[in-house]
C-alpha cells in the first residue's frame, strides 16, 4: 500500500491507554453469579479507551465515507440518487417502526394496506397483472422470476425446454441467477449499434428455450431499438420474456414494460425508488408478472380478503397462488425498505415520477455532450439514464479507465463504474441520475476534460493516484491474495505493555 501525504485515523488499538474506560456501570441490585472457569478468557487485548476517545474516533472515521449526501456518485447502473428525508421520516413512525412480522394479521392492518397499495402501484408502474413484495434485492428477485418462468413451461409438461438467452449486454447478476436456478445460459451478442443481435436471437431460438431475459435499457444506457421484434422472435417459439427493470430510471411514467410483452420483471427500489441502498442491505426486488404466470407467484401474497364499506376499512390478508414456486424469503419483505418506496411514489405521483425519468435522461445525455468529443462512444447515439465511454487513448497508451477513476477522487467525485460492460474496453459507466443540478454535471465534466489532458501531458497525475486520502492506491492484487484478517497490532504482543 502506498500512503498518501494526509495522516490516516488511528485504530483503537493505537489510540488505546491502559486503565482506561468509557463506562462505569452501577452495582448489580441482583444476586452475582460467578462465570464458569471453562469460558472465562484473560487474553482478549481490547483496546481501553474513554467514551469520548471512541465517539470522537468513529466520527473522524465516518468523515472519511463518501456518499450521496456529500457528494456526486455517478456509479452507472447503482444509481445513487438521493433519498428524500421524507422517506426516512415516515419509515420511522412508531407504528411501522415497532411492528413485527410475527403479530396477528388483525393487528398490522396497516402494515398489510400500505403493502397492498403498494402492489398495486407496482402494477400499473409497470404494466404487470400481479406484483410479490418478497424478493431481498435485485438478483433474488431475478431467480425468483426464472423459477417461475420454469415451473410455468413444466405445469404444461414441457420438459424439453432448459435455456435462457441473455444477451451480451445484461446485468452480471442475470447468467448467475439463470444457472442457480438449474437452467442453461446462451449468450447473445450486440450488433454493430448496441441492440440485441436479431439474427443471433432468431438462429437460437428453438423448442428447447425457457426464454430471453433482457435488460432495457441495456447495460450501454441504450434502448432495444428492435424490442417489438424481440419479443414477437421469442414468443413464436413458444418463450417467456424476462426484463431486468432493476433501473427503471429511464421507463416510469413513460414506457410499461408489460405493454411491450414482458412476461416478468423485477424492480430494485433501492435505485427508482430512492430507498437506502444500506451497504449491501437490506434491500427489495418485488417482481411483476403478466397473467399467465400470476398462479405461480411465491407464497404468500397480500390480498383483500374482505372488502369494506363506508363504515369499515377492507380486511388485508394473505393468500397462496395455485402453482406457486413457495416461499423466497422468511415473512413478507423488507418491510421498512417497503414503506420509503411507498412515501417516495405517493409523494410524487405520477407526474413527478414521470419527470424524474425525463430528467435523469436529460442529465444523461447532457453529460454525454460535455465529453463525447474527448472520450471514445463506442456507441455513439443518445443515451437514456446512462451512457458508457472507453477511459483509454491511442496517444496515452499506459493509461486506463483505472487511472481515471482514481484521479476523480482528487476532484472530490466517486468513480464511475469501472470494466462494465464487459463488451467495452476500459469501461467507465456513468449514470449522473435526475437529482443532480447543471452545476454539478459541468464540474464533473470539467474534471473529466483535465483528466483527458493530463493524461497526455502528465500521466504520472493519474497513475499515482488518488492524492487526497488518507490512504494512496492499494496494491489490489496482493490484498487478495494476502488477506490480513486481524487487526490487532503486534506490540500488543511486548511483554511490557501486557504487564503494564
Amino acid at each position: 500500500m502506498n500512503t498518501s501525504n494526509n495522516s490516516a485515523e488511528p485504530t483503537v488499538y493505537e489510540l488505546s491507554s491502559p486503565g482506561r474506560i468509557g463506562v462505569t456501570l452501577p452495582e448489580p441490585d441482583v444476586p452475582i453469579e460467578e462465570l464458569p472457569t471453562d469460558i472465562i478468557r484473560d487474553d482478549l487485548d481490547l483496546p481501553e479507551l474513554t467514551q469520548l476517545d471512541v465517539i470522537r474516533h468513529f466520527q473522524s472515521l465516518s468523515q472519511l465515507n463518501h456518499s450521496i449526501d456529500s457528494g456526486f456518485y455517478p456509479l452507472g447502473s447503482c444509481t445513487m440518487k438521493y433519498n428524500p428525508r421524507i422517506n426516512e421520516d415516515a419509515a420511522r413512525l412508531p407504528g411501522f417502526m415497532h411492528s413485527h412480522p410475527m403479530q396477528d394479521v388483525n393487528t398490522v392492518q396497516g402494515n398489510l394496506a400500505l403493502m397492498y397499495e403498494l402492489q398495486e402501484w407496482l402494477k400499473e408502474i409497470g404494466g404487470f397483472a400481479a406484483v410479490t413484495l418478497q424478493p431481498a434485492a435485485g438478483a433474488h428477485g431475478e431467480l425468483t422470476g426464472i423459477m417461475m418462468m420454469r415451473d410455468y413451461h413444466l405445469s404444461r409438461g414441457d420438459n424439453t425446454r432448459r435455456k435462457i438467452l441473455i444477451p451480451d449486454s445484461a446485468h452480471g447478476t442475470n447468467p448467475a441467477s439463470t444457472t442457480m436456478s438449474g437452467l442453461e445460459v446462451i449468450e447473445l451478442p450486440s450488433d454493430a449499434r448496441g441492440n440485441v443481435d436479431v439474427d443471433a436471437l432468431r438462429s437460437e431460438c428453438g423448442e428447447d428455450i425457457v426464454g430471453l431475459m433482457i435488460t432495457n435499457p441495456n447495460t450501454l444506457g441504450l434502448f432495444e431499438e428492435q424490442i417489438e421484434e424481440v419479443v414477437k422472435i421469442v414468443r413464436d417459439c413458444g418463450g417467456l420474456i424476462y426484463g431486468d427493470g432493476a433501473n427503471m430510471n429511464a421507463l416510469t411514467g413513460i414506457v410499461r414494460p408489460g405493454d411491450i410483452g414482458f412476461d416478468v420483471m423485477h424492480y430494485n427500489l433501492h435505485k427508482t425508488f430512492s430507498t437506502p441502498h444500506g451497504g449491501g442491505g437490506p434491500g427489495s426486488g418485488p417482481v411483476g408478472v403478466s397473467e399467465r404466470l400470476v398462479d405461480f407467484l411465491p407464497t404468500p401474497i397480500i390480498e383483500i380478503v374482505e372488502q369494506g364499506n363506508d363504515q369499515d376499512p377492507p380486511l388485508y390478508g394473505f393468500a397462496t397462488p395455485k402453482h406457486s414456486i413457495g416461499r423466497m424469503k422468511a415473512f413478507n419483505g423488507q418491510f421498512g425498505v417497503l414503506v420509503r418506496a411507498y412515501t417516495y411514489i405517493r409523494v410524487h405521483g405520477a407526474t413527478g415520477l414521470r419527470s424524474n425519468s425525463e430528467h435523469a435522461v436529460l442529465n444523461a445525455n447532457y453529460l454525454r455532450s460535455k465529453v463525447q468529443d474527448v472520450y471514445h462512444l463506442p456507441y455513439s447515439r443518445a443515451c437514456l439514464h446512462e451512457f458508457v465511454v472507453e477511459g483509454r487513448w491511442s496517444d496515452a497508451p499506459e493509461i486506463h479507465a483505472l487511472d481515471i477513476s482514481k484521479r476523480l477522487m482528487d476532484f472530490g467525485f466517486h468513480p464511475p463504474t469501472n470494466y462494465f460492460p464487459l463488451i467495452v474496453h476500459e469501461a467507465l459507466m456513468i449514470e449522473p441520475t435526475e437529482t443532480e443540478s447543471r452545476e454539478t454535471l459541468d464540474r464533473f465534466a470539467n474534471a473529466l476534460l483535465q483528466i483527458a489532458d493530463e493524461a497526455r501531458n502528465n500521466p504520472e497525475l493519474l497513475l499515482t493516484a488518488p492524492h487526497v486520502t488518507p490512504s494512496a492506491r492499494l496494491d489490489e492484487v496482493q490484498a487478495a491474495r494476502q488477506l490480513v484478517l486481524c487487526c490487532r497490532p503486534s506490540y500488543l504482543s511486548d511483554p511490557q505493555y501486557v504487564n503494564s
